[in-house]
C-alpha cells in the first residue's frame, strides 16, 4: 500500500502478474492516482506464467477459497476495490459479499463475446449488479453493456483505454538504431512485431502466415507466451529459417516497438486493445483486425490499416500497403491521434473523479469516514 494520510485507499485487484493489458494498466494507473491523493494497493488474484509483474499475489487459484478469504481481507482497508479485468469481476463480487465494500469494475473486453450463453450473461449479470460503477473503454462498449447485462446508464462511466508517455515515449532515430542493435536486426531488415498472449482467440499464427507471404527482406517478432506456442513455432519453421522468432514473454514491450517497422494484431476478438495505443505513442503505425473496438483507435488507411479476421492474406496486403503509403508517415499520424486521444493524463482525472465520487458515497452511507466495518 502507498499511504498517504487522509488519502482514500483503493485496493486494485488483477488476475495474475502476467504482463497483459489489464494487469499493465492497472500497475501504470497506481502512481497516477497517487499523484492525485489516494493510497494505492495493487493485488494478484494468483501468480502469473513468466516475466511477471511484481505485485502481491494472493493465492494459487484465481478464485480458489484461499484467495478469496485473502481478497476479503484485504478489502477491509480499503474505501473501495478496483476488479481489472473478467476473472477479477467474480472475485470482487464474491469477496465482498455481505459487507458495504464497494467496488468498480474496468470492463476491458467485448461484452458481445463474453455474453456468448444465457448462462453466461445471467451470470455475469448477476456479478455486475453489484458493481458501483462499470468502467467501458468507449461508449459503445457502455451501450452493449446496457443492453446485455442491463447495467444502467448511471452507475456506468466511459473512460478510455490509456498509456504513459513515459512508458512509451516517441521513438527517435537514435532510440530506432539502439533497439534494433539490442535485438540483432540489420539496418535493412523490415520488422514487424506481434505482442501479445500465444492463446487461440490472439490468432498469433495467422501473423506468421501474413509474414511468410512478404518479400525475404521482412521478418516477424513474436513476443508472449501461452498454449499456443507450439502451433507458432511450427508456424515459424514453415516460414523459413530466420523469417520468425519468437522472444517469449519479455519486459521491456517499448523497445521492442521502437525496433519495429509495423505491429500486426491479428486477434480473432479483442476490447480496446492497449498495445495498439502504446504503438502508436511510440510511433509505429499498425495493421489489425476489424474485431472489438480496434477501429477506436486505428483510422483505417491513415495511421494504419484495419483487417477481417482469419485473413492472413489480407494482414500481409495491409502491410504492403503501409510500405507503399509510407510507414513512418502512418507511425507519425498514429501518434498525433494517440497523443489527442488516449493519454494516462486525462483518464487518471476521470479514475479519480470516479473514485472519490464511490468512495464518498459509500463513506455517507456509513457516515463519518472510517474505511472498514
Amino acid at each position: 500500500m502507498v499511504a498517504v494520510t487522509g488519502s482514500p485507499k483503493v485496493l486494485q485487484v488483477i488476475t495474475d502478474t502476467d504482463r497483459r493489458g489489464a494487469q499493465l494498466f492497472a500497475v501504470s494507473l497506481a502512481p497516477a492516482l497517487v499523484r492525485r491523493g489516494f493510497a494505492v494497493e495493487t493485488v494478484a488474484l494468483a501468480a502469473g506464467t513468466s516475466a511477471s509483474l511484481d505485485v502481491e499475489v494472493l493465492g494459487s487459484r484465481p478464485l480458489g477459497s484461499t484467495t478469496l478469504r485473502a481478497l476479503r481481507e484485504r478489502s477491509k482497508m480499503a474505501a473501495v476495490l478496483v476488479a481489472h479485468g473478467s476473472t477479477a469481476l467474480p472475485a470482487c463480487f464474491l469477496a465482498t459479499l455481505g459487507t458495504r465494500r464497494p467496488f468498480v469494475y474496468r470492463n476491458i473486453g467485448d461484452p458481445y463475446y463474453w455474453g456468448s450463453t444465457r448462462a453466461r450473461r445471467a451470470r455475469t449479470m448477476l456479478f455486475l449488479s453489484r458493481a458501483s460503477r462499470v468502467v467501458a473503454l468507449t461508449d459503445e462498449t457502455a451501450r452493449r453493456l446496457n443492453e446485455i447485462y442491463r447495467v444502467p446508464p448511471r452507475r456506468m462511466v466511459t473512460i478510455p483505454q490509456a498509456v504513459s508517455t513515459a512508458d512509451f515515449p516517441r521513438r527517435s532515430p537514435a532510440s530506432r538504431a539502439r533497439a534494433r542493435e539490442a535485438l540483432g536486426i540489420a539496418d535493412d531488415a523490415k520488422v514487424a512485431v506481434c505482442i501479445g498472449a500465444l492463446s487461440p482467440e490472439k490468432s498469433v499464427p495467422d501473423a506468421v502466415r501474413a509474414v511468410a507471404r512478404l518479400p525475404p527482406a521482412w521478418q516477424l517478432l513474436v513476443a508472449g507466451e501461452g498454449p499456443e506456442r507450439p502451433a507458432v513455432a511450427d508456424e515459424a519453421l514453415a516460414a523459413g529459417a530466420g523469417r520468425v522468432r519468437l522472444l517469449g514473454q519479455i519486459q521491456d514491450t517499448a523497445e521492442l516497438l521502437s525496433a519495429a517497422d509495423v505491429l500486426v494484431l491479428p486477434s480473432l476478438t479483442e476490447g480496446l486493445p492497449g498495445v495498439l495505443i502504446e504503438a502508436a505513442m511510440t510511433g509505429v503505425p499498425a495493421v489489425a483486425t476489424d474485431v472489438g473496438f480496434v477501429d477506436d483507435v486505428i483510422d483505417d488507411g491513415i495511421t494504419g490499416f484495419v483487417v477481417a479476421p482469419g485473413d492472413p492474406g489480407a494482414l500481409a496486403n495491409a502491410i504492403i500497403r503501409g510500405e507503399a503509403a509510407g510507414l513512418e508517415r502512418l507511425g507519425e499520424a498514429a501518434n498525433r491521434r494517440a497523443q489527442d486521444r488516449f493519454s494516462l493524463t486525462v483518464a487518471a482525472d476521470r479514475w479519480a473523479d470516479t473514485l472519490r465520487s464511490v468512495a464518498g458515497a459509500d463513506t455517507g452511507r456509513r457516515g463519518g469516514t472510517r474505511c472498514c466495518a
